[in-house]
């Protein structure tokens, strides 16, 4: 990582094999990695989540047998995860949202008091 990447906070979850498998994986360590160093993703790889909060986005990973999604917001210090899913229909559940979302919350909360 160099000097002037940001870092990534984990709320949740983790990509690891398995469940993943190795490429998706590497193909998730590609993406934050860009995301790291400031680029911005645009589809198919990611798309905005208006829905979950301002600067919230959703990875896309396509897998041998699974769709994963990985829930992440574009901090001025950090890109922030939240939630990493398989995705199985059309719309984001409702429950990932709101628990992306209570995440979101917490962590800005606990960054409020420790200023």
């Amino acid at each position: 990582m160099g000097p002037a990447d940001k870092p990534l906070v984990w709320l949740h979850a983790e990509v690891k094999s398995p469940p993943f498998s190795a490429a998706a994986r590497l193909e998730a360590g590609v993406l934050l990695r860009r995301l790291q160093r400031g680029e911005k993703l645009s589809m198919p790889q990611s798309r905005p989540m208006p829905t979950i909060g301002p600067r919230c986005h959703e990875l896309r990973i396509p897998d041998e047998t699974a769709t994963w999604r990985i829930v992440y917001r574009m901090d001025s210090d950090a890109i922030v995860i939240a939630e990493v899913f398989s995705k199985t229909t059309q719309a984001t559940p409702q429950q990932v949202i709101q628990r992306a979302q209570r995440r979101f919350r917490a962590y800005d909360q606990a960054a409020r008091e420790e200023e």
